[in-house]
């Protein structure tokens, strides 16, 4: 049995998305069904209905920046009840038994593999359809609870530009004595000034252009250099204990792991479409190391959530209806948004 919701999609690779009709599934005994209000666009979403990441599935429905309430409840559910507020950020499934989903990192599930929210198979062989719609159906342990002191609509992108830089910012250590920069001022970029502030980390933007600067300071930056200005780099040589690119194009890396301490680490959460080159000396010079990280897991979601309502922290947005999609991915691709789109997804 299925439903009908309506939906914004793409038929086919880079083409524009219009509005359609897609089918859920009925609610199961442990799933939990949402009435979505808002979904965020992130770069992401782009990137697959492109196909510059691998080959898409198509119709697409993008979206995994969730946010909403619950409207129906399957007979095994505990977790949620209807009239919560919720969210559902990358996946929506996966294995659940090997080594990394029991330890609570399902994003790196190596059993099935995580099943993303949109553009991927579920496991009942159906392709996933994402957050451009007004409803969507999810296993309870794939849901998050929003906190009351978080509006739904900046709470959006949290589900996806939040854990994608609270996770590493948490896992490599950002907090009081460590000077961390941030490469990137954007959607995500925006996101990591603020949690790595909250956690009491000497903060660093690093962008391309002062353009940005007072927004960097606003939002908790302690200092704010432009990448395109060769002094930075000499003034800043060896300076930093934690570098977290959020830049989705290729970056000439030996430069920016110069700016690292001994035994200081570059992050990356941005995925350039392109293949990059790396001297290794600029590893070894130093005992550097550059890492990579991908969103963060359930309860990790859940407890950055909660941090971020703690500590007042939501994304800037701009807030669009379902018919300026086409136009805000073309704003995006001009870096031509501060820092989210957020579609308001009544009108769908």
């Amino acid at each position: 049995m299925t439903s009908t919701t309506t939906a914004y999609a793409a038929h086919s690779p880079k083409a524009p998305l219009e509005r359609t009709a897609i089918e859920r599934r009925d609610v199961g005994e442990f799933d939990v069904l949402i009435d979505i209000k808002y979904a965020g666009i992130c770069h992401s979403d782009i990137h697959q209905v492109d196909e510059g990441w691998d080959e898409g599935i198509f119709p697409m429905v993008p979206g995994h920046e969730i946010a909403g309430i619950v409207s129906e409840v399957g007979p095994g559910v505990t977790r949620f009840r209807t009239g919560d507020r919720v969210g559902v950020g990358c996946m929506v499934d996966s294995c659940r038994t090997c080594d990394n989903c029991k330890a609570g990192n399902e994003q790196y599930c190596t059993g099935s593999g995580m099943v993303g929210t949109y553009n991927d198979t579920g496991k009942d062989g159906q392709p996933t359809y994402g957050g451009y719609s007004q409803a969507i159906v999810v296993d309870e342990n794939y849901v998050v609870r929003i906190p009351d002191d978080l509006a739904l609509d900046v709470a959006a992108p949290l589900l996806c530009a939040g854990i994608t830089t609270y996770s590493p910012l948490r896992h490599f250590g950002a907090g009081p004595g460590k000077k961390v920069a941030i490469l990137g001022m954007g959607g995500l970029g925006h996101m990591a000034v603020q949690i790595a502030h909250a956690l009491g980390a000497e903060v660093t933007v690093l962008s391309q252009s002062l353009r940005k600067k007072d927004d960097g300071l606003r939002l908790g930056a302690d200092h704010y250099h432009a990448t395109s200005d060769p002094k930075t780099f000499e003034e800043l040589d060896g300076t930093f204990d934690l570098i977290l690119s959020t830049v989705a194009a290729p970056l000439d890396f030996s430069a920016y792991l110069s700016l690292l301490k001994t035994d200081g680490t570059l992050v990356n959460v941005g995925l350039p479409e392109e293949p990059i080159s790396l001297d290794l000396f600029s590893v070894v010079t130093g005992r550097k190391t550059i890492a990579g990280s991908l969103i963060g897991g359930i309860a990790e979601t859940q407890e950055m959530l909660d941090f971020c309502a703690k500590h007042g922290i939501g994304a800037e947005i701009e807030l669009i209806r379902a018919d300026q999609i086409n136009e805000a991915y073309k704003r995006v691709l001009t870096i031509d948004v501060r820092y989210r789109f957020v579609i308001d997804t009544t009108t769908i």
